[in-house]
Parts: structure tokens; sequence; C-alpha cells
């Protein structure tokens, strides 16, 4: 249990770390929802099965294009943005933000915290 709630720590440090968030989630790559902080009524295995799903999409690109192995995806739409990063080989961090979101700050603090989540859930 203590693995988990390492995990659920790390979720809530970077939502706390950039209030304007909407929220944050860590997925397998399966599509199952590991920890999360979200608000707005947002359905945790809906969120993660389309992080896993849009990640492997991700993945089937970079190798497509030669582009090397997956890190990160960003979806911007007219109410927020949805920001992908790898962790590790066996999870997927999804950062959800509003529109207009200060996309430098998120990659800044999220890109750490999903190379941490993937070394601790590997």
């Amino acid at each position: 249990m203590a693995k988990l709630d390492s995990l659920q720590k790390s979720v809530d440090g970077l939502r706390a770390a950039i209030p304007e968030l909407k929220g944050v989630l860590l997925a397998s790559t399966e599509g199952l929802p590991i920890a999360h902080s979200l608000s707005n009524g947002t359905d945790p295995a809906r969120m993660a099965a389309m992080a896993a799903a849009a990640a492997s999409l991700g993945r089937r690109v970079s190798d497509t294009l030669h582009a090397g192995s997956f890190e990160e995806i960003s979806v911007g739409g007219n109410e927020g943005q949805i920001f992908l990063y790898s962790a590790g080989s066996k999870g997927v961090l999804a950062v959800l933000g509003p529109n207009g979101c200060n996309a430098g700050l998120v990659h800044l603090e999220a890109r750490g915290v999903a190379r941490d989540l993937g070394e601790q859930f590997s």
C-alpha cells in the first residue's frame, strides 16, 4: 500500500504545484486508473482509458515516423488542454488544464513528475 500512497502523493503534488489545473491522473498503459486528483466530476476510469488510448496512438506515430520513443502529446480544445506524458513503460500521466494555461509551466513540472512516477510504477 505504501507504493500506491507514494504515487498518489506525486499526483497531488503536481496538482498543488499548478493550482489552475483541472486534474491530474496516472493511468496504466492498459487504461486503468492508478492515482488521480480530478475535479468537475470527471470519471477516472473513462479518463484513464482515453489517456492510454491516446498514448498508444502517440507511440505508434513516434515509431512510424522514427521519432524515437514516445514522450508526450498535447491536445488543445476550445475549453481546455490535455497533456499526456509517458510514465515509464507501464504508465501514462494525464494533466488537464484550462484553455490558455501556461503550457511551459505544465511541461516544466509534469515532465519530472512523469519520470519519477515511471520509476516508481515500473
